[in-house]
């Protein structure tokens, strides 16, 4: 994933128009938006300095942290400029800034890997409990690469966990890989333009996790919507929010949903849908509830 932050400056650049920002819109245009040096005036910073942040190459001088990297007074300009929104400011000093992987890399000790069995490695006992204590809402753990690692009985009615392995609880691949996720989401287009932005945003926070960079790779090779959809630069956190789902035997479901991060493990969510209870949803969950308890008895 490496020019993340050139792509992301350019594409957010190209949105806007010279005249919104009080510039006069002069001479032919290779591309919309902004220029380099349009951004870089806005800022106040050097068009130099600016070109080389855009093209990757390290800028220096006094913008510069003690550590080396862009400081927070640049990138708050840049993003005024560039009327970023929270999640996006977010994104663009994740990075500028990338973190360093502990040592062992993305894939070394501590790290949560999705694997088989219910419960799934990292996941502890008491987030376990508190799955299986909302007996009237479905609910899942999910990593940062957005594969499911724990669910409840009543997810698993929905959404059909157990069973599966890594790839197929993975909510990308679902997405994009599964003919089946079309007929499952009425508002396919929505569910798919939140993953990719979410995905997106997880990746500028662990740039050097070869596993989500792999299935990045994949998506953008096997699907055109998610090829599409990558190269939009969309940026934003999935924290809350409504899905539709059309169940085969529930019917169509409006679930409301909120998630959680685990403190312990920061890269863990767990994700509650919330249906108004006495909505129909909530009778037809408490139906599809039944229904599934009978048939694993």
């Amino acid at each position: 994933m490496d020019g993340e932050l050139g792509d992301f400056l350019r594409s957010r650049r190209a949105r806007i128009r010279p005249e919104e920002v009080g510039l006069p819109s002069y001479g032919r245009r290779r591309v919309p938006g902004l220029r380099r040096e349009e951004v870089a005036q806005l800022a106040g910073v050097s068009v130099d300095y600016y070109v080389r942040l855009e093209q990757g190459r390290g800028p220096g001088g006094p913008s510069r942290t003690r550590s080396g990297g862009v400081s927070d007074a640049v990138l708050d300009a840049i993003a005024r400029v560039l009327r970023l929104d929270g999640a996006e400011r977010e994104y663009l000093r994740a990075v500028a800034r990338p973190r360093r992987q502990a040592a062992g890399g993305p894939t070394g000790p501590g790290v949560r890997q999705a694997a088989g069995g219910p419960a799934g490695p990292g996941v502890r006992p008491g987030v376990r409990l508190i799955l299986d204590g909302l007996d009237r809402n479905p609910a899942y753990v999910l990593d940062h690469r957005m594969t499911v690692l724990a669910w409840n009985a009543l997810a698993d009615a929905v959404l059909g966990f157990d069973g599966t392995g890594p790839e197929e609880r993975s909510l990308p691949r679902r997405t994009f890989l599964d003919p089946a996720s079309r007929d499952l989401y009425p508002d396919w287009t929505a569910i798919a333009e939140q993953t990719v932005a979410h995905l997106r945003l997880q990746a500028g926070h662990h740039p050097g996790d070869a596993a989500l960079g792999e299935l990045v790779g994949e998506l953008t090779r096997a699907s055109e919507d998610f090829r599409r959809l990558w190269a939009d630069h969309l940026v934003k956190p999935c924290d809350h929010g409504v899905k539709r789902l059309r169940h085969p035997v529930a019917g169509l479901l409006t679930l409301p949903y909120e998630t959680l991060t685990v403190p312990s493990a920061p890269d863990q969510t767990i994700v509650a849908y919330a249906p108004e209870p006495g909505s129909e949803t909530a009778e037809r969950l408490a139906l599809l509830g039944s229904w599934a308890t009978s048939h694993s008895a």
